[in-house]
């Protein structure tokens, strides 16, 4: 018995694998430099975190982590980031109900770390104290959504089918 009738192209065996792991877009801007610089004050700093997802083909999927921080000093802004952590991931033989869940939650769990480090990293070269992004439970995140979604269409929004915001 050949070896080759049971790889992966051929079994159904579940298949998960990253292809790839890569920055992107990343954008700092700080709009009110260098003035800002003489402000005094304590800085406040917001956070977003989005994910969005797609089909490049069978089987194989882009899924991209965006994180935006803006920081404040009284209400000007010191620094802007953007950045967009992507993945090309391939997922196959996993059952439909278990597709949406693996790339809104498994996906976005290999690639936060990444998007945690850039984001640091570029406040940091941009001569700030790097910016250290809180850990995120993808699924409770993924939850939240499903429930506002819910929670829309049940308020009488279009739509038919069901699914993950982004």
């Amino acid at each position: 018995m050949s070896d080759q009738a049971n790889t992966p192209e051929t079994s159904n065996e579940p298949v998960f694998q990253i292809q790839r792991v890569y920055l992107k877009d990343v954008s700092l801007e700080q709009p009110n430099a260098p003035q800002i610089f003489l402000t005094q004050g304590e800085p406040t700093v917001q956070i977003q975190i989005d994910i969005q997802f797609g089909q490049l083909q069978d089987g194989v999927y882009e899924v991209t982590v965006i994180g935006e921080v803006t920081t404040r000093v009284e209400d000007k802004v010191l620094f802007l980031v953007e950045a967009k952590q992507s993945g090309i991931f391939e997922i196959k033989n996993i059952p439909q109900e278990q597709l949406e869940p693996m790339l809104a939650i498994a996906c976005p769990t290999v690639l936060y770390p990444y998007l945690r480090s850039n984001i640091a990293d570029l406040v940091g070269r941009a001569g700030f104290q790097p910016i250290h992004l809180a850990e995120v439970n993808f699924h409770v995140l993924y939850e939240q959504r499903l429930a506002q979604a819910a929670a829309a269409q049940a308020a009488g929004k279009d739509g038919s089918e069901t699914s993950l915001p982004n």
